[in-house]
């Protein structure tokens, strides 16, 4: 797909690799709407890009991401591409892990994007175009102690990003998935829980720029490819 002109939803743009994705897609020629629970973060990046929108929305809200899609449309009259960034990690060992943050992460993390999916997909349909970028992680590639619960949501949104590709063949409508490495973020900051033991695990990682990633996920708009992974070979990805 081609970006210049186009309409593009990022959800968890208030930092990150969701900041730095809506820089790219602007500087690409796009039209941006910005979406995160904080308003004035979206609101000041909003003004500083220029044709963009910022739009406070929690995503584990159906009523925010009416809202937000409505917002897009208001402003822009089409939806493009979406961008399902926004996440939270949690670290904790089968054992340990609560079943109250397991939900919750799984909610975000999983039930979100399909919410965010089925809202845009209308207009999409409508238009006989568009992309769909779900954002995953490369800890789906091991099986690293402790990252169970947030593993577990990632895969299934892998799972459902491809079942939802093969259901929309033919309709113009690319999903695909983006799997980053560790990338330098507020992820660790902001984690559910854990974030100690998480820290000590990603200590020796060489981290990715949020650009990085960004740049790549708009190559995956691009191309329309199934999914792309920034994942080192030593890993078993394809980097």
């Amino acid at each position: 797909m081609e970006l210049k002109d186009s309409v593009v939803i990022v959800t968890g743009a208030s930092s990150g690799i969701g900041a730095a994705t809506a820089r790219a897609a602007s500087r690409a020629g796009a039209r941006v709407v910005l979406a995160a629970r904080r308003e004035e973060r979206v609101t000041q990046l909003a003004d500083e890009l220029g044709n963009a929108i910022g739009v406070h929305s929690d995503v584990t809200v159906q009523a925010d991401i009416d809202s937000l899609v409505q917002a897009a449309l208001d402003s822009f009259g089409r939806i493009d591409v979406l961008v399902n960034n926004a996440g939270q990690g949690l670290q904790a060992t089968i054992e340990q892990l609560v079943p109250d943050d397991f939900r919750a992460v799984l909610e975000l993390n999983l039930v979100a994007p399909l919410a965010l999916m089925q809202a845009v997909l209308p207009t999409m349909r409508t238009q006989g175009a568009g992309s769909i970028v779900n954002i995953s992680s490369g800890t789906t590639f091991g099986d690293v102690p402790g990252t169970g619960g947030y593993v577990a949501s990632k895969i299934a949104l892998e799972r459902l990003s491809a079942i939802a590709r093969n259901e929309l063949e033919g309709t113009g409508i690319a999903v695909s998935t983006m799997i980053p490495f560790v990338t330098s973020t507020e992820f660790l900051s902001s984690i559910r829980a854990g974030r100690t033991d998480a820290e000590e695990m990603t200590a020796s990682a060489e981290f990715d720029t949020p650009e990085f990633v960004a740049d790549a996920i708009l190559d995956l708009v691009r191309s329309g490819d199934p999914r792309a992974d920034l994942v080192p070979a030593a890993y078993g990805g394809s980097r």
